[in-house]
């Protein structure tokens, strides 16, 4: 299958708003990237898709004018060559490397997880997943109970299973999403509780991360709180650094949240439940 790659660059504020609008209005996958002083949005949707009416559409729910972009036909050998160009093994702690299946782990002793890039966000080269995988790396407890709200490539809750993470939930609102995870699940060896967020059954976890965008980690707050045990810990992620304070201030009732880690303009908020 061909896709097509539709690249524009905005303020980052506005890039966020038009990143959640462009997934409303169809796109399969869309990346957000720092690109100096704005932010890179890379999207991925079919070849039968209309860009310039995706685009329109996002723009019109987000309140924007429709910016300009530039569009990139993939065919799927392309796509292929372009990401074993572009992905090479990740080290992210001492400990701990990210390798495609198309190389050899460079640290045969380290803890390894084999992941591909896809369609699912989280291949561990984006910063706010690498500030997630580099805390779970320090932190992670024996037997822990963990979800992964909005698991993408179900990156955490794999590394999760491999630092030694008890029962670990993967959630997703994306079917997409939710197969990959499962296949990557399988491919490294872990099991997850692979489940949309309706299917989850009730329960609180001891370590809630959630790698998303701040606007829909600010409305998610009720409902991460409530998975989140008395005295268990919640990780927050994709949230540029200028945003991390309305995102604290939005967990702040039941969470002694701020910022725990920044880099390269994006923060990692967390905090304990209250």
């Amino acid at each position: 299958m061909a896709w097509l790659s539709i690249a524009l660059e905005l303020d980052p504020l506005q890039a966020e708003t038009l990143s959640e609008a462009l997934l409303e209005a169809g796109a399969d996958s869309v990346a957000l990237d720092p690109a100096g002083s704005q932010m890179r949005i890379t999207v991925l949707t079919g070849t039968d898709a209309d860009p310039a009416a995706l685009v329109a559409r996002a723009a019109s729910t987000a309140g924007l004018l429709p910016p300009a972009f530039a569009i990139t036909r993939l065919e799927d050998e392309d796509w292929v060559r372009r990401s074993q160009s572009q992905f090479g093994p990740i080290r992210l702690a001492d400990r701990l490397w990210i390798v495609p299946s198309w190389h050899t782990p460079p640290d045969p002793a380290a803890i390894v997880v084999r992941l591909d890039p896809g369609l699912a966000f989280g291949s561990g080269s984006h910063v706010s997943t690498r500030l997630v995988l580099k805390y779970l790396e320090k932190n992670i407890r024996k037997a822990d109970r963990v979800l992964d709200y909005g698991c993408g490539s179900g990156i955490l809750a794999i590394v999760a299973a491999k630092l030694g993470a008890g029962e670990i939930a993967a959630v997703d609102i994306d079917p997409q999403a939710l197969a990959t995870t499962t296949a990557n699940a399988s491919d490294n060896g872990v099991i997850l509780r692979v489940a949309a967020p309706e299917s989850l059954p009730p329960g609180t976890f001891d370590l809630v991360v959630a790698n998303i965008l701040a606007g829909p980690l600010i409305a998610l707050a009720p409902l991460l709180a409530a998975r989140t045990r008395e005295g268990g810990r919640i990780v927050l992620s994709g949230i540029l650094e200028s945003q991390a304070a309305e995102v604290a201030a939005a967990y702040a009732q039941d969470f002694d949240a701020g910022v725990i880690a920044a880099e390269e303009g994006w923060a990692l908020v967390g905090g304990m439940r209250r």
